[in-house]
């Protein structure tokens, strides 16, 4: 039977304000892994990346800017408090026992119908997400460094709002016009040989490089010239500002599962998609100037492809 999620409709108003907000918590990582031990050794989603030679956290979450410095996060570790003494002041674990609502999202966490790996950097920032989801309840778990993570636990018709969290680009990343039209479709090779001539410091050339490609590139269904083709591409390398990543896939432990992506760029006049498509001539890439609130429709078709 095939199961669809709904990313498309705002949820319907919620009965009481209360009733309609996520239940978030702050928690260390110690914290975090005890809430786990509690929930019957439940393995985080980090937990689950086999360990890189260091052995340390750093190596599983990729590295980030919090993470860098291998010695500097283990001191920052070895200064946090005992997690049975800081949750017992918080009332989130009493007699060993912790909160229901911690460990049923640390439970789905685990154990979810459908998996949302979530990469985004923005300027200086990047945040690692985990989504989770199974039935009518949705479980995400976040961190910017390692060391604190965001819990929050929600319900599905809650997801697409908690999408645009996702997407909110820091105050500090700057922004104006683009370069880049607004929707531009352009073969793949073109985009990476124009990347390389940019990253070996020869701009001159991105015209040579343009007018060699025997294939077309359009903006808005209009052929561009190659003066606006050269402008456009060597923009979505120059311009660009952080980038975010997802990888869907449904949980089923019986066979290999299809994995979808979303990716965006985020260039000077904001997020860009970028989605590859096949035509006569060889691989394209289509790039799509969008809105924040445009990813859990961007993210729709994915999640019907991969657990159809």
């Amino acid at each position: 039977m095939m199961v669809t999620i709904d990313l498309t409709t705002r949820p319907a108003p919620s009965a009481s304000f209360l009733e309609g907000l996520p239940r978030r918590v702050a928690l260390t990582l110690p914290e975090l892994r005890l809430v786990a031990d509690l929930a019957g050794g439940a393995p985080l989603p980090f937990d689950l990346v086999e360990q890189d030679a260091g052995g340390d956290l750093s190596g599983r979450l990729g590295q980030t800017r919090g993470t860098s410095d291998h010695t500097a996060y283990a001191r920052a570790l070895d200064s946090l408090h005992d997690p049975v003494e800081t949750l017992g002041r918080r009332g989130l674990v009493v007699d060993g026992v912790a909160d229901p609502g911690l460990l049923g999202a640390v439970g789905l966490l685990a154990t979810p119908r459908l998996a949302l790996d979530i990469d985004v950097a923005a300027g200086g920032n990047q945040v690692k997400a985990w989504h989770r989801h199974a039935d009518d309840a949705v479980a995400t778990l976040s961190t910017c460094d390692g060391i604190v993570f965001e819990l929050a636990w929600l319900a599905t018709e809650q997801w697409t709002i908690e999408l645009c969290r996702v997407t909110a680009v820091p105050a500090d990343v700057p922004s104006g016009a683009s370069a880049v039209p607004a929707e531009l479709d352009v073969p793949y090779s073109l985009v990476d040989a124009v990347g390389e001539a940019l990253l070996a410091g020869r701009s001159d050339l991105v015209p040579v490089l343009v007018e060699q490609s025997a294939a077309v590139a359009a903006a808005g269904g209009e052929v561009l010239d190659v003066a606006a083709v050269a402008a456009a591409v060597s923009a979505l390398h120059t311009e660009s500002r952080g980038r975010l990543r997802i990888l869907a896939a449904e949980v089923d432990r019986e066979q290999t599962t299809d994995v979808g992506v979303v990716s965006w760029v985020l260039l000077a006049d904001g997020w860009h998609s970028i989605t590859p498509r096949h035509d006569d001539d060889g691989p394209r890439v289509v790039v799509r100037r969008v809105d924040p609130a445009d990813l859990a429709t961007e993210l729709a078709p994915v999640l019907a492809q991969v657990i159809a």
